[in-house]
């Protein structure tokens, strides 16, 4: 199989072709399948890309990240616009929609590259990721510690084109109906003020 992906390393705080201010955050919460159809709901979110971050193989392939070998983690690099969307509902909206006390585990996908990540791009991410984080831990929201990993971003490899809007093109696959569709239901109802209007 060809690999289709291309390193891409935006500039937060930059302007899009429409001279609107945007922002990029770059967060890991297991399958990219699931954690791409959640963030594309969100009023504000601009654009979603799947695709694996935090590793020492440039372009690498899905099988390449399946095998373990490459360091990185599946991800999804969220483009929002920061008036309409914050960093820290964003946080928010990760930290709910996935076990941050596993391990490089999520449900039945196991391995490094399903790690629980949050990849800085500036010193204000990684200050609100850490406190979050510690805040949490301490408020017991979770019946054991938060395992997450806060680490600079350093790449950002776009997934192969069918790993895109997944969701959203295979509605009815088994594991879409099965994983995705109950955890984006789930979503829905609790953040019901922060999705977009369809």
């Amino acid at each position: 199989m060809s690999n289709l992906s291309s390193a891409a390393v935006p500039v937060p705080n930059t302007e899009n072709e429409n001279g609107l201010k945007t922002d990029t955050a770059t967060l890991g919460t297991g399958c990219f399948w699931c954690t791409e159809a959640v963030f594309q709901e969100l009023e504000g979110v601009l654009k979603v890309t799947s695709g694996y971050s935090g590793g020492h193989v440039a372009n690498p392939t899905y099988q390449q990240v399946c095998d373990k070998t490459t360091g990185h983690a599946e991800v999804v690099q969220v483009v929002y616009d920061p008036s309409k969307i914050g960093f820290d509902e964003l946080l928010e909206v990760f930290w709910q929609t996935h076990d941050p006390t596993t391990l490089n585990k999520q449900g039945n996908d196991v391995g490094p590259q399903y790690r629980s990540v949050i990849f800085y791009h500036n010193e204000e991410q990684r200050k609100k990721s850490e406190k979050y984080k510690s805040a949490l831990d301490k408020s017991g929201a979770f019946n054991k510690p938060i395992v997450t990993a806060v680490e600079p971003f350093k790449n950002f490899y776009s997934a192969e084109k069918y790993h895109q809007d997944y969701y959203a093109n295979n509605g009815s696959a088994p594991y879409c109906y099965y994983v995705i569709r109950p955890k984006l239901e789930k979503f829905e109802k609790v953040f019901k003020n922060k999705l977009r209007h369809k």
